[in-house]
């Protein structure tokens, strides 16, 4: 059985990595995970970094990359993916002031372009989903389907996020059925039964976990990224705890 790699993306653990950015790599190779998504760099050059992550036998499985960075530095985030031997950059997010039907469409621009430059390099580009895109606009479509019926999908993938989608009303499967060739990033994470519906380590929630895991290999996922936005305890012990419920499921291997 081959087995798609772990990552964990470091906003989960922003407050341990201000504190010791290479220890905390340290603590995310230790636990098991083969692979870090970023969202910056620690104050580390991106040569630096590499040197660190292959001694402690971890990937750059992604970048986050603000999309004011993706408009007006790309040519060196590329060059800085090659350099941590990252495939992948991803969008996360769209300050609110960016969110109106015209805002969408103009990023439709803002992707394909941007998306064509990476992928001539051997690179992706996708688009991470929060709740907000699920929102129905004027005409009836909602934002996560304009911008990805309207890009091309070659140039432009989508990282989805199954708790966001499912905090939107939505079940995450469907959207992996829908847009099966363009998935190469997935964020695990699970979301509380209450009226809170607070970040939950997988397993202990309500999203259909399991059903986007039985995707993975359909879908050709490369990379299963934990993330866990706040938690009720330690970063660390919570990523720890979604990790064991991947090793329990039996998709990731018991041995580094």
């Amino acid at each position: 059985m081959s087995y798609i790699p772990v990552a964990v993306q470091m906003f989960t653990l922003r407050e341990e990595s201000k504190k010791d950015f290479k220890g905390t790599l340290e603590r995310v190779a230790e636990i098991g995970f083969k692979g870090v998504e970023f969202a910056g760099y620690g104050g580390m050059e991106p040569n630096e970094l590499r040197k660190t992550i292959d001694y402690l036998d971890l990937k750059a499985a992604s970048s986050h990359v603000p999309i004011s960075s993706i408009e007006n530095e790309l040519e060196e985030i590329i060059q800085n993916q090659h350099q941590l031997g990252s495939k992948h950059i991803v969008c996360p997010f769209l300050p609110p002031e960016r969110r109106k039907r015209e805002d969408y469409l103009k990023l439709v621009d803002i992707l394909n372009t941007a998306g064509r430059k990476c992928y001539e390099e051997g690179i992706s580009l996708s688009y991470h989903n929060h709740d907000f895109e699920l929102i129905e606009m004027e005409d009836g479509r909602k934002p996560l389907e304009l911008l990805l019926s309207e890009t091309n999908p070659e140039w432009v993938k989508a990282e989805f996020d199954i708790y966001w989608l499912t905090k939107a009303g939505e079940t995450p499967s469907v959207w992996l059925n829908q847009y099966a060739d363009r998935t190469p990033l997935i964020h695990l994470k699970d979301m509380t039964t209450d009226e809170e519906q607070f970040f939950a380590e997988l397993g202990t929630g309500g999203v259909s976990v399991k059903d986007v895991l039985d995707k993975g290999e359909s879908n050709k996922v490369e990379w299963w990224i934990v993330e866990q936005d706040q938690s009720k305890k330690s970063p660390f012990a919570s990523i720890e705890d979604s990790f064991n419920y991947l090793k329990k499921h039996n998709i990731v291997a018991t041995s580094k």
